[in-house]
């Protein structure tokens, strides 16, 4: 896969506390690469030849932006021009789940117009992510 034409990016809700910022951030890079094991480099050694990981090939900003925005791009990343990307989002709902099956049960009762997102991640072609995402400022 070219990854010059490639792009990811996650976007998290500004007003979040520290601790729940890097916790979404950490939940949704985890269902990444799940979803695209391939973009995943190889293991990696070290001069005194102790193994590091790999990771991600390419960077992944993470921009900041209000929920209303969030939910936005969320709702925009529901329509068929934007179906090929893919899409992690992590919600108030997920965040007070105590266990997966919670989680699924509560879910199926939701309508998605209730969840706020504390976060999505997308990645896909960076022509459509930038244009989702393109006027937004980095998290700092």
């Amino acid at each position: 896969m070219d990854w010059s034409k490639e792009k990811c990016v996650m976007i998290l809700d500004e007003n979040l506390p520290l601790g729940l910022i890097a916790n979404t951030a950490a939940i949704m890079g985890i269902t990444l690469g799940k979803h695209l094991p391939e973009v995943v480099g190889e293991d990696v050694l070290d001069r005194s030849g102790n193994v590091h990981l790999g990771i991600i090939e390419f960077p992944v900003p993470v921009l900041k932006s209000s929920p209303e925005a969030i939910k936005a791009v969320r709702e925009k990343l529901y329509q068929p021009e934007f179906q090929e990307l893919t899409v992690v989002d992590f919600s108030d709902l997920a965040q007070g789940c105590r266990t997966y099956d919670e989680f699924i049960g509560k879910m199926e009762q939701v309508p998605e117009e209730a969840l706020q997102y504390f976060g999505i991640a997308i990645c896909g072609t960076k022509k459509k992510i930038n244009q989702l995402t393109g006027s937004m400022p980095l998290l700092r």
